[in-house]
């Protein structure tokens, strides 16, 4: 662990370099950065650092609190190997907290070891151990309905309006990738105008292998606002179903889906596991590295609680079963007992979890009423909704303050106000959902609530009457933000659209 004196006596650590004299031979040997660089999974002394290369080679990162470099210290990562496609990561340690810091990226060399790559250079800031102020962003869905990159239309525009922001931290709530979404050369869009992707071939067919799944996580980064976004600032991601194939769940069999030859969404799921953890900088856990569902501190402000919709569901039905079974399951008892004894645990003012999915807007398969998430329709607690219930009702029993959620996957964006006193299931302390994205992807919308934990739509950010699959160039991309004021002991939440304009606001007073 490295402690702060230590840090500042140290310094400037040189990453080496070829030799002027060096031959072709051997420039030509150099492992070069491939796709980009991003830092993720921040706490308040460490973070995970991300690259790719073509080579075999060993991964380093250079770090300093100084743009300049003029102190640093020297980091060793794993090793970039063709198992992982030249994948690999770097795990800082003993870090500062509530600290801008920068970081160099460069691979150097297994075959040749001294034969260094060229470098690339991003920052992060660590997450706070005291009282302060934070800024975060959210939102989800990047890469959807075969909207890629179109350079004419300003490619993921979402991505330079939040970078404008300057926020703490990304957290991506799922829909990372469209793993089952090839990406088409052109789309006629409705006022005659066409839509011109960036092409690959990696996103020219569903994904299937590991590697298939891999170059969906290496597509994004070719648009540079994306890349650029990515190296500023650090994300935390989670996953939905498009980071597999839509709607899916654990055991299905894709028998009517000609796309695809491997027909267990199970076995797809695993590979697309490996690709999700490989390409991002996630944190394994080093108990089950399966495992994406985790808590993240940031101090006394604020708890985050990363969930895990996908891995541990039963198979999506019409979700109107009366009694709990593994039927209904859609955290998974594991990973429920997880989150509520977390809850109650934290002594953060603020609780926020990162859902990836909505908990009372219906989500349906496509033209029929089997549920995607929890919401079955109004009523009493049945299906999926008997863990929602539980969980609120745990909240409630615990007395635990300041919990609300921030999701996306349905493509625009929404504040609900869960309120008892309009709800079938009353047992239960008022919270908030907000809702955001896509941030590159077709818009939908707006969905049908459902009354059972008695939402209220206090503001959605498309016209009822929105076309279905607006493409982004329609503006109607969104992202949130949240500011935590720990002194004031408020936070604020806020609505963008794509140009970056704020459309809503609401600041919350903490409960304790």
């Amino acid at each position: 662990m490295i402690k702060r004196r230590q840090f500042l006596q140290l310094g400037s650590i040189g990453i080496a370099s070829v030799p002027a004299s060096a031959s072709i031979s051997a420039l030509s040997q150099r492992p070069e950065i491939q796709t980009g660089i991003s830092s993720g999974d921040v706490s308040h002394n460490g973070a995970v650092i991300w690259g790719r290369t073509e080579k075999p080679s060993l991964m380093w990162v250079e770090l300093s609190k100084d743009p300049s470099f003029k102190q640093s210290l020297r980091f060793a990562g794993t090793a970039a190997i063709k198992e992982t496609d030249f994948n690999a990561k770097t795990y800082l340690r003993g870090l500062s907290p509530a600290q801008q810091y920068f970081y160099r990226v460069q691979f150097e060399s297994l075959d040749k070891p001294g034969l260094f790559g060229d470098i690339q250079q991003g920052q992060f800031k660590t997450a706070h151990k005291d009282t302060g102020r934070i800024r975060f962003c959210w939102s989800g869905d990047t890469a959807g309905q075969g909207y890629g990159i179109d350079s004419n239309r300003g490619g993921m525009h979402s991505y330079a309006e939040m970078l404008k922001r300057e926020p703490d931290f990304l957290v991506h709530c799922g829909d990372l990738i469209y793993a089952d979404g090839p990406i088409p050369s052109e789309i006629s869009l409705k006022d005659g105008s066409t839509w011109k992707n960036v092409e690959t071939q990696g996103k020219s067919k569903v994904a299937e292998s590991t590697q298939e799944f891999r170059e969906n996580y290496y597509y994004n980064f070719l648009d540079p606002k994306f890349r650029q976004f990515h190296q500023q600032v650090a994300s935390y991601q989670q996953w939905d179903d498009h980071e597999v194939v839509n709607n899916w769940y654990p055991g299905e069999q894709l028998l009517d889906d000609k796309r695809y030859t491997v027909k267990s969404a199970s076995l797809l799921a695993e590979r697309a596991r490996h690709a999700l953890l490989e390409c991002n900088p996630i944190s394994l856990n080093a108990k089950d590295p399966r495992q994406i569902y985790r808590k993240v501190s940031h101090g006394p402000m604020l708890d985050i609680f990363f969930l895990d919709m996908r891995s541990y569901r039963g198979p999506n039905s019409l979700n109107r079963q009366e009694k709990a079974s593994a039927e209904t399951a859609f955290l998974g008892e594991e990973q429920l007992q997880w989150l509520e004894q977390s809850l109650a645990e934290s002594k953060a003012s603020w609780k926020i979890i990162a859902s990836d999915m909505p908990l009372g807007l219906r989500v349906t398969e496509w033209q029929s009423e089997v549920a995607e998430n929890a919401a079955n329709g109004d009523g009493p607690a049945l299906g999926r909704e008997l863990e929602v219930a539980h969980l609120l009702e745990f909240i409630a029993k615990q007395d635990i303050h300041n919990v609300h959620f921030i999701t996306a996957d349905v493509h625009y964006c929404a504040s609900h106000y869960y309120n008892p006193n309009k709800a079938q299931f009353k047992n239960f302390k008022p919270f908030w959902e907000f809702v955001s994205g896509p941030l590159h992807a077709g818009s939908f919308g707006p969905g049908e609530l459902d009354n059972t934990f008695g939402p209220e739509l206090i503001f959605k950010g498309i016209p009822d009457d929105m076309p279905p699959n607006s493409p982004p160039s329609d503006n109607y991309q969104f992202f949130g933000e949240i500011e935590i004021d720990g002194f004031e002991n408020t936070m604020t939440v806020k609505h963008f659209n794509r140009l970056g304009k704020e459309l809503w606001r609401k600041t919350l007073k903490s409960e304790a």
